[in-house]
């Protein structure tokens, strides 16, 4: 990495323990909100005004942003 200094001080293995079924049930929800995403009767409530599930997210992270 240039512009870092001392790069030799930072040791380059990420070390963390990842519970793989936890990233399995965020992998499996994120593809379901997706498929919803890209589905007909999203695109009618987004119309209609009605709020979805994909709505409220994004309601939440401007909220917290």
């Amino acid at each position: 990495m240039s512009g870092f200094k001392n790069e030799s001080q930072f040791d380059r293995k990420l070390k963390s323990i990842i519970n793989e079924d936890e990233v399995a049930k965020l992998i499996k929800k994120y593809k379901k909100l997706k498929k919803f995403k890209k589905s007909n009767i999203h695109a009618v409530n987004q119309l209609d005004g009605r709020k979805d599930i994909i709505q409220e997210l994004m309601d939440e992270y401007m909220e917290n942003k």
